[in-house]
């Protein structure tokens, strides 16, 4: 029974990955694009952590970590890019 709801939840949450590469390319706007790359980010986790109770192994849980810390960094540097045109900002005044 669990083997059919993890195999369920792996569809859907491959469903809704397509419709966020839909939300990317079609976007009204930048920031309706960056918040899908993050849902994508977060559904790659999510499928992540499915196949490892699916393949009952742990050896996936460092990727899974690895994914969050990425998909934030990248959240955060490109919302800081929509806010101020820039990522790293320099001292021009000296």
């Amino acid at each position: 029974m669990l083997d059919i709801l993890l195999n369920i939840s792996l569809i859907l949450i491959s469903a809704s990955t397509i419709g966020y590469v839909y939300r990317i390319i079609k976007g009204p706007s930048t920031a309706d694009r960056a918040m899908a790359l993050d849902a994508i980010g977060i559904n790659i986790i999510a499928v992540t952590a499915i196949l490892c109770i699916v393949l009952r192994t742990e050896s996936f849980i460092e990727v899974i970590l690895l994914l969050g810390i990425i998909a934030f960094v990248g959240t955060v540097a490109f919302s800081k890019f929509l806010e101020k045109g820039e990522i790293i900002e320099y001292d021009r005044n000296q």
